[in-house]
């Protein structure tokens, strides 16, 4: 007769790695974090159909928070029953402006970016097979998403998913952003920009590729620069040529 400690020791073996989850079974997700930075969507079952990549953000009021507390007289203990004072336009509320973008490398060759910048919106059903949708600047519930068709997957190289500051401070450390991948099927992964990086003004969040075993593979990147796309392609070898490139005035 087989314990109830040998069972569960057992079924553990057998299992691979354990990620940290988000929710409950109906919305069950995994968090890619430093310790378990990769997910096969291969053996997910999330390697084809349309996969929604979007990215959500919020800002965070960190001067409520870093304030130093008041001290309070014994003369006056009624003192700590006043509220404290709130300055306008401290260094807790700032604009900022968060972009989801993806750059592109295909097998045959052809590379590229899908971004708010210059209209490049890319296409779903011919190449790059990558699409954004929308632009938020306000960080609103629904975020800013990107449509990947990966029953062309077979096609893509790898594709980068990154966010960048547009426009205002650099102030990644002053939100809550959290790009969540959403395949058709199969659990949806996300990834938190919860890292102090107060300069910078580029993060590639996520990388998508096959592994030496031809494995579509959703890898954790996190890596903050202090510059925009072209800092971001010659930290990751993707040799195009940027220039400087602006948002019509109705979505700045």
């Amino acid at each position: 007769m087989v314990s109830l400690w040998e069972h569960w020791r057992s079924g553990n073996r057998n299992r691979g790695p354990r990620f940290d989850t988000v929710g409950g079974p109906s919305s069950y997700a995994v968090e890619l974090t430093k310790r378990y930075p990769q997910v096969s969507l291969t053996q997910e079952g999330a390697h084809t159909g349309t996969l929604r990549v979007n990215l959500s953000w919020r800002m965070r009021p960190s001067d409520l928070y870093d304030r130093p507390r008041r001290r309070i007289s014994l003369r006056n203990p009624l003192e700590m029953l006043k509220p404290e004072p709130v300055n306008a336009h401290t260094q807790g509320m700032v604009n900022v402006d968060l972009d989801l973008a993806c750059m592109y490398e295909l097998k045959d060759g052809s590379k590229g970016v899908v971004q708010p910048l210059g209209g490049l919106v890319g296409d779903m059903h011919d190449p790059p097979y990558v699409k954004l949708s929308g632009d938020d600047r306000f960080g609103s519930g629904s975020g800013e998403t990107i449509y990947v068709n990966l029953d062309h997957a077979d096609e893509i190289k790898r594709l980068l998913f990154f966010v960048y500051i547009y426009d205002g401070t650099p102030a990644f450390d002053r939100t809550h952003a959290i790009v969540t991948l959403v395949p058709s099927s199969g659990p949806h992964v996300e990834v938190g920009l919860d890292e102090r990086a107060p300069e910078a003004r580029s993060c590639a969040v996520l990388m998508i590729e096959h592994d030496k075993n031809g494995n579509l593979v959703a890898r954790r990147e996190v890596r903050y620069v202090y510059g925009f796309q072209a800092d971001l392609d010659r930290l990751y070898g993707w040799g195009m040529a940027w220039g400087r490139g602006y948002k019509s005035p109705s979505r700045r």
